[in-house]
């Protein structure tokens, strides 16, 4: 547009003293087209200050997007920290175990003539290594209320009754009994426990309960939440 401006005025300023007092010069003419190109000339000024306008707009716009941006990411960086030390926190926290009678084949356990505390080997979960499959009690590393849950599968005449055994005491227990057959039953009991508390299931004198590659009979926990 500089440009086209620049080459009209120096068609206008071409015209010499000679030419103006020429004859063949039009002053009236000439005069309209000065007029003209000044029109055109504010016409394009106006224009000018239009994208002036319209640019500093723009860099407002920019700006704001970029400081909207940066807030944006700030809030993200906060988030991520929050949760990595949700994390952290919730490590320890991370309790639970599930496992059944026999790692392989089956396997009957009883009758005995006194109690006797069951031992799960098949160890399926044990998040925090509470559970101890080779003496079968989970000790609790911190306090909190616990979900424990066991199952038991057997055979009649003999009838099938275990407990769950929190610090040496009976908590609940499971039993069935029929003459022949299979039979099976279950029970769970949520626990206050203080840290140390042991947990065990115990097959009751004279019981007996069968296991086998289909994971009968088991014994599982997990922490419900801790406790100050």
């Amino acid at each position: 547009m500089m440009i086209f401006i620049t080459v009209l005025m120096l068609n206008v300023w071409a015209i010499s003293a000679d030419d103006v007092l020429s004859p063949n010069i039009n002053i009236i003419e000439d005069q309209g087209k000065i007029k003209s190109i000044e029109t055109i000339m504010e016409s394009l000024e106006t224009e000018m200050e239009q994208l002036r306008t319209e640019n500093t707009e723009q860099k407002g716009n920019i700006r704001e997007l970029r400081d909207e941006m940066n807030k944006k990411n700030e809030e993200i960086s906060n988030l991520s920290s929050q949760v990595e030390e949700l994390r952290k926190e919730n490590r320890g926290r991370e309790i639970a175990f599930s496992a059944s009678l026999v790692e392989s084949g089956d396997k009957y356990i009883g009758p005995f003539s006194t109690h006797f505390t069951i031992t799960y080997k098949n160890v399926f979960t044990n998040i925090g290594n509470a559970y101890n499959p080779t003496t079968g009690v989970f000790t609790a590393p911190l306090k909190g209320a616990y979900m424990f849950r066991v199952s038991i599968y057997g055979h009649g005449p003999t009838p099938a009754t275990v407990s769950i055994i929190k610090n040496g005491e009976i908590v609940v227990s499971a039993y069935q009994y029929q003459p022949q057959g299979a039979l099976s039953s279950s029970n769970g009991v949520v626990l206050i426990l203080e840290v140390g508390d042991v947990v065990y299931v115990r097959l009751k004198a004279g019981r007996r309960i069968y296991d086998n590659e289909n994971n009968h009979s088991t014994f599982s926990g997990f922490l419900l939440f801790p406790l100050k």
